[in-house]
Formats: structure tokens, sequence, C-alpha cells
């Protein structure tokens, strides 16, 4: 699959049952363990193990029910596992695989959620050893919390899912991978994964970069304006509530495309600019309107 390559439909459909004897979950949080309670509902899984930082919070997941148990040993969480799936910040990703790399059994596949595929996607296959294959998916959902308080099983259902093979996937591990994401109700696509960043760039990150900067702006005029915000500046800006740790890494991932955007948006914001100085009350309400027709678009 090259750089040239569209978007599709998936062409792997639920045709038999997939079922796996242990699944690793390497980041139990709101999309971990919705994935998590997803094999659960579909019974998908026999066991699942999850992985992560807090204790306690590993702890809570197991007795409610979200995983099966639990190990503080990233090594021994993925001994044994059939599917591992990373659902910690991109910026991590290497390095996990980097120490579990000698402990995935032969036929294992990995995946993740994360936001940010491109180079990383070649990078990561790379580090595969022998016998265990790398398939990249990220689906489109999500919120900005990032606990299991707010995990669920339908969190996927109807949800677009991208997935970014390359020209080194193994097909087996495709499968499995796209079937996964079918059984849980996603919209499976495929992309190639440098497109996936130029367009998630655009509607996701530079989005999430926009907020967090339009609440800083405030808070660098008077902290105490934050007070007086109404509907549409928590609708604005909602999305800076978001886990500030994952979206540092989404954003050095992603930088180049990022750049880019942001050099468009300050044009953007420059014509702006210049009609509220020239007093352009109509130019100023036809890109309004446009914006407008765009939007409704995904209504």
């Amino acid at each position: 699959m090259n750089s040239e390559s569209r978007i599709q439909n998936s062409k792997f459909k639920n045709t038999e049952k997939i079922f796996f004897d242990k699944v690793a979950i390497l980041g139990v949080g709101l999309i971990g363990a919705s994935f998590a309670l997803a094999l659960k509902e579909k019974g998908l899984c026999r066991d699942i193990c999850g992985y992560g930082r807090k204790k306690e919070n590993l702890k809570r997941a197991k007795d409610r029910g979200i995983i099966d148990g639990y190990s503080h040993d990233i090594r021994e969480a993925c001994k044994d596992a059939d599917l591992i799936v990373l659902a910690t910040p991109v910026g991590t990703f290497k390095d996990i695989i980097s120490r579990i790399r000698d402990s995935m059994k032969q036929g294992a596949v990995v995946t993740d959620a994360g936001s940010v595929k491109g180079s990383l996607v070649s990078e990561l296959e790379a580090l595969m050893p022998a016998g265990v294959n790398y398939v990249g998916s990220h689906p489109i959902a999500g919120s900005d919390k990032s606990g299991i308080d707010d995990a669920r099983a339908d969190l996927f259902n109807n949800a677009r899912c991208v997935i970014t093979p390359t020209e080194k996937s193994d097909k087996d591990a495709l499968q499995k991978v796209s079937s996964v994401w079918n059984a849980f109700g996603g919209k499976v696509e495929f992309m190639d994964p440098f497109k996936h960043d130029e367009i998630y760039a655009a509607v996701s990150h530079l989005p999430h970069i926009l907020a967090y900067s339009l609440v800083n702006l405030v808070n660098h005029i008077d902290p105490d304006y934050i007070e007086h915000a109404g509907q549409g500046f928590k609708d604005a800006t909602r999305i800076a509530m978001s886990s500030p740790e994952l979206w540092r890494d989404i954003s050095v991932y992603n930088r180049g495309n990022i750049i880019r955007l942001l050099e468009q948006f300050r044009e953007e914001i420059s014509k702006l600019e210049g009609m509220l100085h020239s007093s352009e009350a109509s130019r100023l309400e036809d890109e309004f309107a446009r914006a407008q027709a765009l939007r409704k678009r995904i209504e």
C-alpha cells in the first residue's frame, strides 16, 4: 500500500468468529477499558490482563470486572498474549515494544489506538520480533475524559476506525485487527499512515491545540474572565479538558503537519483581521456562512 492509496471501506468482514485466549491491554484508561469491556460483551476472549502505571487504577478495573487480572510487570502482562493493545500515549509506544519484544509469543498481534501514525507505523513494524505482527489502528471515539469511570462497551459502536496497513502488513494479522473493530460495531476504513496524519492534523490535532491556546489566552488576559464564560466558550474549548500528556505526544509526533496548518490558520486569521479593520461586514458574513455550510455536513 503506497502513499497514493485512498480511504476505502473494509474488505475484511466478520465471516468467521474470532477468539483470543489472552489479550493484554497496556494502558487501562478510557480507550483501553472500553476495549476490554467490548471484548467481554462480544465474547471475543477468555482472559484480559491489564498493565498501567497506577496500581490503584488497575485494582479498580479488576474489581469492576473490566479486566480479569493485571500485572505490574509489563513483560509478564504480555506473556502468552494473542493480542496486545497499546492504549498509552503514542510517545511511549517504541519504548514499550522494546521492553516486551522478548516476551511476546509467536503469532501474537500488536495493535494500538493512537492518534498518530505516519512514520511511527514503520518504526513499530521494524521493532517486532519474528513471528509477531503489528497493525496500526485508530478508533475515532472517546472524549475529553480519560479514566475508567467513563469507559463503556459501546464506545466504538458506529465509530469510524481507521486501520493503517503498509506493504509489510501480515494479511492474517490485518484480518484479526479489522475483525475486532468490526465486531465492536466500528466502521472500518483503511488509510495510508501518512494520509491519516494529514487528515487528523486538520480535524483533530490542530483543534485541540487551538482550544488549549484559547483558554490560555483568557488566562493571560485575566483568569477571572473564565467565570463569565457561556456555553459557546464551553463548547469551543471542551477538548482543552483532554489529557495534556496525551496531546503533548500527539503534537510532537505530528508536528510537521500541525506546523503547516498553523501557518495556514494564521493566514485565515489575518484575512478576518483585515476585514475587521476595514469594517467589511458582508465579507465577514460570507466567511461565516461558508464555514457554517461545511460544518453542517457533520451534524
